[in-house]
């Protein structure tokens, strides 16, 4: 094999490697925004809550209005919510992290059942429990889907 024919080949399979890398590829730019709305990562407003120890992001819809809304949520590392309810059935899909779930109206985070990426969860009207992120476990980052209004309502029993 010729030394032309192996740096035609060379070069022919770093331009495969290029186009493969993103090189030409379309970019969200080129999608027509009629047909597909997208929000990058970087363009995701998430808003802190100091007293609950989490962050809350808006992603569809207004959780304080009747219809549909989905709020992504990151629990910090070593925050957990209190025993609480809510009026309306919710949909949670853990995107990452660890996820810690209890049920009941007596806080007990070492009852917790620990639930990891791709599990879905639903918080069932009315019925009390509290979540969040364990202590060494990491942040935690939920999708939650519902109707609004969304509302939380305390219910510990001490």
């Amino acid at each position: 094999m010729s030394i032309a024919v192996s740096l035609r080949r060379i070069l022919a399979l770093a331009l495969g490697a290029a186009t493969v890398a993103g090189f030409g590829a379309p970019t969200v730019a080129d999608l027509n925004p009629a047909a597909i709305h997208i929000t990058l990562p970087e363009n995701i407003h998430w808003v802190e809550n100091e007293k609950s120890g989490s962050a809350e992001a808006v992603v569809l819809g207004d959780p304080s209005k009747p219809g549909l809304y989905i709020v992504l949520t990151k629990w910090h590392m070593g925050h957990m919510s209190r025993p609480h309810f809510h009026q309306n059935d919710r949909y949670v899909t853990v995107l990452s992290g660890t996820w810690w779930v209890g049920t009941g109206p007596k806080y007990d985070p070492a009852s917790t059942v620990p639930l990891p990426p791709g599990s879905f969860v639903v918080h069932t009207a009315k019925e009390i429990h509290y979540d969040g992120a364990k202590e060494g476990t990491g942040d935690a980052v939920l999708e939650i889907l519902g109707m609004g209004p969304a509302a939380s309502t305390p219910a510990e029993q001490k």
